[in-house]
């Protein structure tokens, strides 16, 4: 595909974006620390967020719920600027709601049970109004975090885990039927689905299938990364793949189906909107840019939004 239209430039490495009725998206950046609306090459910043807010999705309230993985530092090599370490002000990870109105910002999670949040980094609310996530954990130089999977109510009053530890865990998403919970690993580029049993809790499948309790449904293989997904009406998993620099999209068996180039190496997240949610909206993180596609199958309508 080569008809990319693009929507904004100089963002700053944007993430998470979510298509809006009135032909705008909303969208974080994550260098910038910002929820941003954008729109034919404008963008205004609907709350400064700190931290680093890196997925964001509408939830049964109207409001904008964040996952913010608590800011990073960053290089810029060849014109492309890339996170490395956590920020110095880094404290925690958090889980935030945005009034998209009045911008203001309320710290819902940065905890579950006695453990704190590392590095939230996407959510996918279900047709009950809670919220999947997914917290890959944090890197530093000499150490690095464990990753989880974890389900909250959007009022605040209550978090659960649902798998841990899971290895970088990046992108999230539910089938069409809300059955199946896929959640992708970003370093080893497989994508697994948990089959649910009830809001917040999935059938556990265990060793030697997997040690998460998911069904290995494919490992990409060689050095590529998975960063966010999105499910498309067929219930086909489009999968941001970076250093690939593509959205690979894969059936529910684990078919590989197509792999849609892209013109940056961190094609990071897609979302779906326009008239049959036929218009791939394509963050691409290290050029800073928001781009649109046509795309060629329908995108699954979300929950809220």
């Amino acid at each position: 595909m080569d008809n990319f239209e693009i929507v904004t430039e100089g963002l700053g490495f944007p993430e998470g974006p979510i298509a809006m009725d009135d032909g705008s998206v909303i969208l974080v950046e994550i260098k910038r620390r910002t929820l941003t609306r954008c729109w034919s090459g404008k963008t205004e910043i609907i709350a400064e967020l700190g931290g680093g807010p890196n997925g964001a999705a509408i939830g049964p309230d109207g409001a904008v719920y964040v996952c913010n993985n608590g800011g990073f530092t960053w290089t810029e090599e060849n014109g492309w600027l890339r996170p490395l370490w956590p920020a110095p002000d880094y404290t925690t990870g958090r889980i935030e709601r945005v009034d998209p109105v009045s911008g203001a910002v309320t710290r819902l999670y940065d905890r579950c049970g006695g453990h704190h949040l590392c590095g939230p980094n996407d959510l996918v609310f279900d047709r009950h109004g809670g919220f999947y996530f997914t917290d890959t954990g944090r890197v530093r130089e000499r150490e690095r975090d464990h990753g989880g999977v974890y389900y909250a109510l959007a009022d605040g009053s209550r978090v659960v885990t649902v798998s841990y530890p899971v290895l970088t865990p990046n992108g999230i998403g539910l089938s069409p039927d809300g059955r199946v919970l896929y959640v992708a690993e970003m370093e080893p580029a497989r994508l697994w689905a948990f089959d649910i049993l009830e809001p917040g809790v999935i059938k556990r499948q265990s060793f030697p299938v997997s040690f998460n309790g998911g069904r290995l449904i494919v490992g990409l293989g060689g050095f590529q990364r998975i960063d966010s997904l999105k499910v498309c009406a067929s219930g086909n998993i489009c999968l941001g793949t970076l250093v690939a620099g593509c959205i690979t999209v894969v059936s529910p068996a684990g078919e590989l189906l197509r792999r849609v180039k892209m013109p940056d190496l961190y094609p990071t997240n897609l979302c779906f909107g326009g008239p049959g949610l036929r218009t791939a909206y394509v963050t691409l993180s290290l050029t800073g840019r928001l781009v649109a596609v046509d795309w060629p199958e329908a995108g699954l309508p979300l929950a809220f939004g």
